[in-house]
């Protein structure tokens, strides 16, 4: 599965954004889909995922009550909210999908990631 992923920018804190991460070639039916994130000189880092068939999702302890990970089983697609933005959430956001996941948290399950989008909120 190809995954295209959209929808960074500038924001301030306290601010929102929305990622999108759209697959093509096939669809996420039997997928987990993550996010991840990656600061200047850091490991990239487990943000949020969910599984596609039953819409259980997980987060870091980091965002917790503040993104929110989403599916459209239409369009194919899985969206990050981002709410309350701090500018410690600065990075480029990666989504990912996998199908024998067996932590989350660990990006080596996922096999299929995308481009990369910057996020950077300001002070």
């Amino acid at each position: 599965v190809q995954l295209q992923a959209s929808g960074g920018g500038l924001a301030q804190a306290g601010g929102c954004l929305r990622l999108s991460c759209a697959a093509s070639g096939r669809t996420f039916s039997n997928h987990i889909v993550g996010w991840f994130r990656q600061a200047p000189g850091k490991e990239r880092d487990f943000v949020a995922a969910i599984i596609w068939s039953d819409g259980r999702t997980n987060y870091a302890d980091s965002v917790k009550g503040r993104f929110t990970i989403s599916r459209d089983n239409a369009e194919n697609t899985v969206y990050l909210q981002m709410n309350s933005l701090k500018p410690e959430d600065t990075a480029v956001y990666y989504c990912a999908a996998g199908i024998t996941v067996i932590t989350v948290q660990n990006p080596k399950y996922f096999h299929s990631w995308g481009q990369g989008t910057l996020v950077t909120v300001s002070s």
